[in-house]
């Protein structure tokens, strides 16, 4: 069963990044196929009203529908995978697979903390213009993310929590959080570092989406298209892309590096935001005349 989930969990992950990699390969041949990839990515500002496929998109508030389904999905798995932890450590002298476990709980945690920080952020930063549209399947893709990374992330030791979840007889009067906090805090140098990462693309993230708001913080703006400035905009045109690229970075150097299927994760992030930041920095192009020339797509001084 172990082999069967991690398998499932890698092809899905895989047949997610295929489409990306096929579409940037530089080929004549595969401009429709380029365009069409694009076409799914496109959201906001960059997928225009005028677009002939607008019958197949949603309004960009459903957005907040990932982060809900993150928190509560997330929040089931670190719950189900410390009480697992908690229970099996004075039962098991293999340090090398309690080590795993307490690493699975210590990456859910720090997704816990992102996906809380983005459902806060939709309801409470963001002002979606009523205009603004994604496409239906880049939607799908959202939900399909948020319901694998955080799976990816404790997919290894996934079979073995959900038979404890069904066969455990624990009570909230019987778990310690004390010493259930304890492990977390003599992980090695690979969570500190990845963590230390993580909090750094995450600030990062929650300054330049407070900048991105505040641009529409009175009904007259909702509709206006400002040259956001400060934090990393001032390097690129999609910091808050960049920074959930640093964060999942985070997370992979905190996994230890050997797990596929978090490769695999951050190969999906990599891709998909990369795409969405060429998009967005092209329509900023053509938007305004006066876009800062120093600013690139996503990665600084690269793209």
């Amino acid at each position: 069963m172990e082999l069967g989930i991690v398998w499932l969990v890698r092809v899905a992950w895989i047949a997610a990044i295929l489409p990306m990699l096929i579409a940037s390969i530089p080929n004549s041949k595969l401009t429709s196929f380029h365009q069409l990839v694009l076409g799914f990515a496109r959201r906001g500002k960059i997928l225009q009203p005028s677009s002939s496929s607008q019958k197949w998109t949603l309004p960009q508030k459903h957005f907040a529908h990932f982060y809900v389904l993150g928190v509560a999905w997330t929040t089931l798995l670190l719950a189900a995978t410390w009480m697992y932890a908690f229970k099996m450590t004075p039962l098991t002298s293999d340090e090398f697979h309690l080590s795993k476990v307490w690493r699975a709980v210590f990456l859910l945690v720090l997704m816990e903390i992102q996906v809380l920080r983005r459902l806060m952020e939709s309801f409470y930063v963001f002002k979606y213009s009523p205009s603004a549209r994604m496409n239906i399947l880049g939607y799908l893709t959202g939900l399909f993310f948020y319901t694998a990374a955080p799976l990816s992330l404790c997919v290894n030791i996934a079979p073995e929590v959900v038979t404890f979840a069904g066969n455990s007889r624990t009570s909230a009067t019987e778990f310690d959080l004390l010493s259930s906090l304890s492990p977390l805090v003599k992980l090695g140098w690979c969570q500190l570092i990845g963590a230390a990462v993580f909090l750094w693309g995450w600030l990062h993230q929650r300054r330049c989406h407070a900048i991105l708001g505040s641009l529409r913080e009175s009904p007259s703006q909702v509709k206006e298209y400002i040259i956001p400035h400060g934090d990393w905009f001032e390097i690129v045109s999609s910091p808050h892309y960049l920074a959930e690229i640093v964060l999942y970075a985070g997370l992979l150097i905190a996994s230890g590096g050997t797990d596929v299927t978090i490769w695999l994760l951050f190969g999906f992030v990599v891709g998909n935001l990369t795409l969405a930041a060429g998009e967005t920095h092209r329509w900023y192009l053509r938007k305004f005349e006066n876009y800062p020339a120093n600013r690139n797509a996503i990665f600084p001084f690269a793209y």
